[in-house]
């Protein structure tokens, strides 16, 4: 029986971008991410669909803060009665109070694109967000769920390794693969959003979900992944050549202007690249979806560029 369920969250109005993920154990279930406020139909429907009461929620696991994977947590939990948000540490403290998250993401956004988005975010009860620590293990049913840190994308991310299915739930730790853009192929390259971006970070979080053994890699963008050796090689090699934009950028002192355009170049690169590498012919309508990754993977590179002509 079928126990990994992906939900679609047609976030930002586009189909096969964003997913979560409902896992079944028995009459009981749990979700892992959460998209938007906008997302609550889909996650919602899908409890419906299997007949499991909103009562039956148990955990609701966001992998990091960042809206497009927690801003749906709140309200979600507003409508589980009995279920409680596990999260890291950082991402616990800005579930709690969002203040400071919606700020910044207004900054990243713009406040019109971010209401379109991501709709109202609401103060989680701190009494029902749980830590989890590196390498701490939840008991839940027949499974065993792994939590491990892992920095690069975001310094409050965190996968989740389930010992029933030998998978993991990587979050944006393991890249980004949108099937609508394979026609039937998967290519895979990683993802560098602002403000946290760190190469060194990205290739060890890479290490610790191979090192797990998993045989699927579950992404929130989009869905499950096999042959995850091959794919890490393909995401570090993408890593590198961002390292080496950021070491570019730095050593020639462009200013932050340049950095931009520079960066949404190389950036484009990366992915083409990537494609390429991977048997993947990119049109011009798959560069049309892929220009918000382009923008933000542009302005992680610039961040951490920025960050290491400060020091």
């Amino acid at each position: 029986m079928k126990t990994i369920h992906t939900i679609d969250c047609h976030y930002a109005g586009l189909d096969f971008v964003a997913c979560s993920y409902l896992v079944v154990e028995g009459d009981r279930a749990s979700f892992i991410e959460t998209n938007t406020t906008h997302a609550l139909p889909y996650l919602l429907g899908k409890l419906e669909e299997l007949k499991i009461p909103k009562e039956n929620v148990d955990y609701i696991i966001v992998t990091h803060v960042h809206l497009d994977h927690a801003g749906g947590a709140s309200a979600l939990l507003g409508v589980c009665p009995n279920a409680k948000i596990l999260a890291h540490p950082k991402t616990a403290k800005h579930l709690i109070n969002p203040i400071r998250l919606i700020q910044s993401s207004k900054t990243v956004y713009g406040e019109e694109n971010f209401q379109k988005l991501y709709g109202e975010i609401s103060p989680a009860p701190e009494e029902r967000v749980r830590v989890m620590s590196d390498r701490e293990v939840l008991e839940w049913g027949n499974r065993k769920f792994t939590f491990y840190y892992t920095k690069g994308h975001a310094n409050h991310h965190f996968c989740i390794h389930d010992s029933l299915s030998n998978s993991i739930f990587t979050g944006d730790s393991f890249g980004i693969s949108y099937p609508n853009l394979e026609n039937g192929k998967r290519f895979i390259f990683p993802t560098t959003t602002p403000t946290d971006f760190d190469y060194e970070e990205a290739v060890l979080s890479i290490d610790i979900i191979i090192n797990t053994g998993a045989e699927i890699a579950y992404l929130t963008h989009f869905d499950g992944v096999d042959s995850l050796s091959d794919k890490a090689e393909a995401l570090k090699q993408s890593l590198t050549l961002c390292d080496s934009a950021i070491n570019e950028a730095v050593s020639v002192n462009k200013n932050e202007e340049d950095m931009s355009l520079y960066f949404e170049a190389k950036v484009k690169e990366m992915i083409e690249n990537a494609a390429i590498r991977q048997g993947v012919l990119l049109t011009k309508d798959d560069w049309n979806l892929l220009n918000l990754d382009v923008n933000l993977n542009a302005q992680g590179l610039k961040f951490a560029a920025l960050k290491s002509s400060a020091r």
